[in-house]
């Protein structure tokens, strides 16, 4: 009997990264470590896909500068990059509507490489990476679309990994909609505990205290370079309504 073939997989993570943090970089190695012990896959390469500016967060700093962290963070890595689609884009992007982008990619590049080698291969699949903190994000009344959660839970399915206290089996019991899902969502344990939060090391660099050890050294240099996280920074996008809920007041386009 033929050894059952590995299916090829595609790590992606959205979000911020403002700044991205070592834990940030932490979690596409726990992921993959994990999804290859499944014996099922063999992760290929993982995506940082930064949001635009349309986001609108609060002390949310260009996207220009985001990405520069994110590739110089990312520069000992062999198998994760920056990806700078979404971050291009003028509103925020829905997680949906991202993955479907990522997807298309990766199979246009299946395709080709196919076609040039004959091979029969089994098409990678694309799962999103992503901290317990946003499995909450499901429990918000109206901030998915219906349809939405089904693509990205049932089409796609999430890598998830456990966050200090915050694990992804209480919110998987407590959700509903991740229930009807939980085979397509695999959690992962973190066993050396690495609480690290972009929020915290923003403080710690608005009040001039050490970010050493938790973010790369040239991301250090960066920040220090370009004068980010001050005060001033912390206050952009006061009073803007954020990206998911100005999107909301528009009809999704059949183009994204």
């Amino acid at each position: 009997m033929a050894a059952l073939q590995r299916v090829p997989l595609v790590l992606l993570a959205c979000g911020s990264f403002n700044p991205i943090t070592n834990q940030h970089m932490r979690l596409f190695e726990l992921a993959r470590d994990h999804m290859q012990s499944t014996g099922q896959y063999r992760v290929v390469s993982g995506i940082v896909s930064p949001v635009s500016d349309g986001y609108a967060k609060p002390g949310l700093v260009a996207a220009e500068h985001r990405i520069a962290m994110a590739k110089l963070a990312l520069q000992t890595s062999d198998w994760v990059d920056v990806d700078e689609w979404e971050s291009r884009r003028p509103d925020w992007t829905e997680t949906a509507v991202a993955m479907r982008y990522h997807h298309g990619q990766i199979l246009k590049e299946y395709e080709r490489s196919r076609s040039s080698t004959s091979s029969q291969s089994v098409p990678p699949q694309l799962k999103l990476l992503c901290g317990a903190d946003f499995l909450s994000t499901f429990k918000i009344p109206g901030l998915w679309r219906d349809e939405h959660i089904e693509e990205v839970l049932g089409r796609f399915g999430l890598v998830c990994v456990g966050r200090g206290a915050l694990q992804p089996e209480h919110l998987v019991h407590e959700s509903d909609a991740l229930w009807r899902h939980r085979h397509n969502i695999f959690q992962v344990k973190e066993w050396v505990r690495n609480e690290t939060s972009a929020t915290e090391v923003r403080r710690a660099l608005r009040r001039g205290c050490s970010v050493k050890y938790l973010v790369p050294d040239s991301v250090i240099e960066y920040v220090k370079r370009h004068d980010l996280y001050t005060e001033d920074s912390e206050r952009r996008n006061q009073g803007k309504a954020l990206g998911p809920l100005a999107l909301k007041t528009r009809p999704e386009s059949l183009d994204d």
